[in-house]
C-alpha cells in the first residue's frame, strides 16, 4: 500500500473517531452482478445486477444519454473498470437483458412490473438506443449527449454531471449546439425540486436552465438575472474553501540540489496538507447535516484524489506551478529514473499538461471551481453509499446552480459551461491513473509536467508560442 493511501487512512480514521463513528461491517454475499461482476443485490430490470449498474442503466434510459467510446466498444467490464467507459457499460446492459421498458416514466424508484425478466433484443434495437435514435422519437426534452472521445458536438445532461462513479474516460465533453426550449411548467417543477425556488412569473421569460440559446448560432447571447436561489447557494459553497495559500514551505536555497528522496518527502507533505483541507471542507459544506457520516466517509475516501488535483489546477495552481514548479527545477533525474520511467506515467504527464492548457484557458472563477467541486464530491454512484437517492439529488441541486452562475456571469461565452463539466470526468479519470504511477517515478512525473506547464506559461506570457488548444481534444485519443 503506498504512503498516500496509507495517510488517507488514517486521516479517515481520526475524523471518524472524532464524530464517534465506527464503519459498519458489511457481510458477503454470493451473487455477482451480470454487468461488473460486483455484488449483486437483486434482480433489477429483469436481470441479477448490483445497485450502480441499476443506477447507471436507469439514468442512461430515463435521461436519454448518448455515449462514446475512444476505444474498440470491447471495454472490459469489472467493478473497478466499469465506469472508465459508460458506452459499454450501457451497450453490456442491453446485451445481457437489462430490460428498458421496465423503469417507471416518471423516473421513481421501483420498477413498472416487477414480473419483466431479461429482454433480448436485436443488435439493429441496440444500436438505434446507443445512437440516440430512439430517444429521439420521443418527447422534446433535451437529447444528453456524453462523450468519451473528446468529441465537442455533445449535449450536457444535468442528471449526474461529470459525477458518473469513478467516471470515465478520457476527456468526456459537453456542450449544446442548438437550442432547446422546455415547458416553463417542468422547468419551475424541476427547479422547485432540485433548488427549492419558486418560478416566479418575471424569471419565466428568462432562459431555462435546461437550454443553451447563446449556443444555437441563430440566438445572439442575451443577458439575464441570476435565479434568485443561485446566488446563496454558490457563496455558501465557497465559504466552505480555505482560498488561503498552502503553509507547506517550497522554498529552496539557490545551488542546493533536490534529491529524489527529498522532493518525493515534499510531495507528500503537500498531499497531507491538501487532503487535510478537504476534510475541513465537508464539515463546512452547507449540505453536511443532510448525509451520513458513513456517506461523507465513502465519499472522501473514493473522491480525494480528484479533489487534490482539481484544486491544484485551480485555487492552488500559482503555487504549484510557481514555487513547486522552481523547486523540482533544482532535481535532476538520474540516468536510470529516466530509463526506467514507465509508458504509463507518460500518459499521465501528457494528460496533466492537457489539464493544465484547459484549465488556464478557461480561468476558472472561485464561484465555478466550487461548484465543480462539489457536483464531483457527490458522486451517488461509489459503492456503499447509504442514501443514493439524496446525493443524486443535491448533485443535480448544484449541477442547475452552477449551469445558472455560468451563463449569467459569462453570456458571451455559450460553451463556457460545458467545457468546464467536461474536466471533470478527465480530472477523475487522470487521479485513477495517478495514483497508479509507482511511487519512486513521482519525482520524474512532477519534474517534467510542472517545467513543460511552467514553459507554456512563460511562452503564452510572451507570444513566443500559443501554448493553449482551442479544442476540447486531449492528448492520446
Amino acid at each position: 500500500m503506498s504512503n498516500l493511501s496509507l495517510m488517507l487512512l488514517e486521516c479517515c480514521d481520526m475524523w471518524q473517531a472524532s464524530l464517534g463513528f465506527l464503519s459498519p461491517v458489511l457481510t458477503t454475499d454470493p451473487r455477482v452482478c451480470l454487468i461488473c461482476g460486483d455484488r449483486a443485490t437483486g434482480l433489477h430490470y429483469g436481470i441479477i445486477s448490483c445497485e450502480g449498474c441499476k443506477g447507471f442503466f436507469k439514468r442512461s434510459i430515463c435521461n436519454k444519454r448518448v455515449y462514446r467510446c475512444s476505444r474498440d466498444k470491447n471495454c472490459e467490464m469489472s467493478r473497478k473498470q466499469r465506469n472508465r467507459c459508460q458506452y459499454c457499460r450501457l451497450l453490456k446492459c442491453l446485451q445481457m437483458g437489462m430490460n428498458r421498458k421496465a423503469i417507471r416514466e416518471d423516473g421513481m424508484p421501483g420498477g413498472r412490473n416487477k414480473s419483466i425478466g431479461p429482454v433480448q433484443i436485436t443488435d439493429e434495437e441496440i444500436e438505434r438506443i446507443m445512437s440516440g435514435q430512439e430517444f429521439k422519437e420521443e418527447a422534446s426534452l433535451p437529447e444528453h449527449t456524453w462523450s468519451n472521445n473528446g468529441d465537442s458536438s455533445d449535449h450536457s445532461s444535468p442528471s449526474n454531471g461529470a459525477s458518473e462513479g469513478n467516471q470515465p474516460s478520457p476527456a468526456s465533453t459537453l456542450s449544446s449546439n442548438r437550442s432547446v426550449e422546455m415547458n416553463g411548467g417542468y422547468t419551475a417543477a424541476l427547479r422547485d425540486q432540485y433548488m427549492n425556488t419558486p418560478m416566479n412569473t418575471p424569471y419565466q421569460l428568462l432562459p431555462h436552465l435546461f437550454s443553451y440559446h447563446a449556443q444555437s448560432g441563430l440566438l445572439a447571447p442575451q443577458p439575464r438575472s441570476l435565479y434568485p436561489q443561485s446566488h446563496p447557494l454558490v457563496l455558501q459553497l465557497v465559504a466552505a474553501e480555505d482560498l488561503a495559500p498552502l503553509t507547506t514551505p517550497m522554498l529552496i536555497e539557490d545551488g542546493y540540489k533536490v534529491t529524489q528522496v527529498e522532493l518525493f518527502a515534499l510531495l507528500c507533505r503537500l498531499a497531507d496538507e491538501l487532503l487535510f483541507r478537504q476534510i475541513s471542507w465537508i464539515k463546512k459544506l452547507p449540505f453536511f447535516c443532510e448525509l451520513s457520516i458513513e456517506d461523507y466517509t465513502c465519499l472522501l475516501s473514493s473522491t480525494w484524489q480528484e479533489l487534490i488535483l482539481l484544486s491544484c489546477l485551480t485555487i492552488y495552481s500559482a503555487q504549484i506551478f510557481g514555487d513547486l514548479a522552481d523547486v523540482t527545477a533544482k532535481y535532476t533525474p538520474s540516468e536510470d529514473e529516466m530509463q526506467g520511467f514507465s509508458e504509463n506515467g507518460m500518459e499521465v504527464m501528457e494528460r496533466l499538461i492537457y489539464l493544465f492548457r484547459k484549465f488556464h484557458q478557461l480561468k476558472v472563477s472561485n464561484e465555478e471551481y466550487a461548484c465543480m467541486k462539489a457536483i464531483n464530491f457527490l458522486n451517488q454512484d461509489i459503492r456503499g453509499l447509504t442514501n443514493v437517492s439524496q446525493l443524486e439529488q443535491l448533485n443535480k441541486r448544484y449541477w442547475y446552480v452552477c449551469q445558472d452562475y455560468t451563463e449569467y456571469k459569462y453570456p458571451h461565452q455559450p460553451k463556457r459551461f460545458p467545457e468546464i463539466m467536461m474536466c471533470l470526468p478527465e480530472i477523475r479519470f487522470m487521479a485513477g491513473k495517478l495514483v497508479n504511477v509507482p511511487l519512486e517515478q513521482l519525482p520524474l512525473l512532477f519534474k517534467a509536467v510542472l517545467h513543460s506547464c511552467k514553459s507554456s506559461l512563460i511562452s503564452y506570457r510572451t507570444g513566443s508560442s500559443p501554448c493553449l488548444t482551442s479544442t476540447g481534444t486531449s492528448p492520446g485519443n
